[in-house]
């Protein structure tokens, strides 16, 4: 019984994380007409990249007045996307597989990350399977020397991240559509934020070793 319990808790945990990436569109468009109406758009908070800090910053400052958690957040995923940032993002095509489980990428696209090979795009479903890609590249066949592009996604934002130069979290609670993962932000204080209420560590790129990728399926 506590078997089931526990299955039961994760796929809703998990089915709550996709809604969020899929409900993204509404929430931004949300989040704009709420500006467009309560804030005082001058006095809105520059600094977007934490989506928890922002809620808190619009709250304490009530540049939006008092309304609900709910605006609130609202507000927060929009300005982190706002129309006119330049942040770049890539999109995963419909019926696009990852190479390393199976998985349909485009079903989870928060999570996705994308290798260019030779110029062959191959998306995964998450940075720990792009890993395995990468490092057991004589299991998957592919010359690493013809890696053009390799990026993933920061997991407030869903802006596209250079992978070599993105920051992750490793052994966090939070998990992704293949359990454990490398979980990946812009910058190493947005990392150290989301540790402050996930748990976990900091690593680079260059810090990531194949034992250390495959213990995540531990």
């Amino acid at each position: 019984m506590r078997f089931f319990l526990t299955f039961f808790i994760l796929i809703s945990f998990l089915f709550s994380e996709e809604l969020s990436s899929v409900a993204l569109e509404k929430l931004k468009a949300k989040g704009e007409k709420i500006v467009k109406i309560f804030c005082d758009k001058s006095k809105l908070p520059k600094n977007n990249s934490d989506i928890n800090k922002t809620i808190e910053t619009l709250k304490s400052t009530k540049v939006c007045g008092d309304i609900s958690k709910d605006k609130l957040k609202a507000v927060a995923v929009y300005l982190q996307n706002d129309k006119n940032s330049k942040a770049k993002f890539f999109k995963v095509p419909n019926g696009a597989k990852c190479p390393v489980c199976g998985m349909f990428v485009y079903k989870y696209p928060k999570w996705a990350a994308h290798m260019v090979v030779n110029g062959k795009d191959f998306y995964f479903d998450g940075v720990k399977d792009m890993l395995k890609y990468y490092f057991f590249d004589k299991d998957f066949k592919y010359d690493r020397n013809k890696i053009s592009k390799v990026e993933v996604r920061d997991y407030y934002t869903l802006e596209s991240l250079n992978a070599t130069k993105a920051f992750y979290v490793i052994g966090s609670k939070i998990y992704g559509p293949m359990g454990n993962e490398l979980i990946p932000f812009k910058t190493q204080k947005e990392a150290e934020n989301f540790i402050n209420d996930h748990g976990g560590r900091v690593i680079k790129f260059d810090q990531t070793t194949p034992q250390m990728v495959m213990e995540l399926d531990k």
